[in-house]
């Protein structure tokens, strides 16, 4: 009896998403651990602080920051034969409305994103508009966040809570430093009174100005 060993297809990978490299790639001994198969890759092509990596394996699907696979070595698993890496940007984003330098929805460029930072991000706060005592932000809280933050026990589902950031305060910049934006979070800057005021006015003296457009036209 002659036995012989004939080539095959050995064990492999899919790598997509924003990589340098996507494609298939073989299991060998210097790749057989995730970061090692990125690096062949060529690497991540976003920031590293806002890419997530995400490893399919049947139908399990487990996702890692990129800094902690580097960070924590336990994250660094051994890859399978047929495993599927996805690398994306982290896909969470805010929205800004009132009185800020840019109005839209905004995606976040760290992992940890505070509501000062989040203003510094949409451009700041409008000089001659905003209201630094009127920082708002609006967010729907689990269950038992709610419950914690209201301190009534009635409570049944996720909530909508209204936080208020006064910058006027002594204190108002490290607190806005200090609280977190998550994903979804709605970010609105009201007014400042006086502003209002010239609004109402603006109303007032343009009606006049025209109903004596029309005084005028009549004679």
């Amino acid at each position: 009896v002659m036995v012989s060993r004939s080539a095959g297809d050995g064990a492999t990978i899919t790598i997509t998403g924003q990589i340098a490299g996507q494609g298939v790639y073989p299991i060998e001994r210097p790749t057989r651990r995730l970061t090692a198969m990125l690096a062949r890759a060529g690497g991540v092509s976003v920031e590293p602080d806002v890419a997530q990596v995400k490893v399919i394996r049947g139908s399990k699907v487990g996702t890692v920051w990129f800094q902690d696979l580097y960070e924590n070595p336990k994250y660094d698993i051994p890859l399978r034969d047929g495993d599927r890496i996805l690398v994306e940007a982290d896909p969470r984003s805010f929205t800004a409305l009132g009185a800020t330098g840019g109005q839209s929805v905004i995606p976040f460029e760290t992992r940890n994103l505070s509501a000062l930072e989040a203003i510094a991000q949409v451009g700041g706060l409008q000089t001659n508009a905003a209201d630094p005592k009127g920082v708002f932000v609006l967010r729907n809280e689990p269950e038992g966040i709610a419950k914690q933050v209201l301190g009534r026990d009635d409570l049944s589902g996720a909530q909508r809570l209204v936080y208020v950031l006064d910058l006027t305060q002594p204190n108002g910049l490290f607190l806005a430093r200090d609280f977190l934006i998550r994903d979804e979070d709605t970010l609105y800057v009201t007014e400042a009174p006086f502003v209002q005021w010239q609004k109402t006015l603006g109303a007032i003296t343009g009606t006049a100005s025209s109903a004596n457009s029309l005084n005028n036209l009549a004679n």
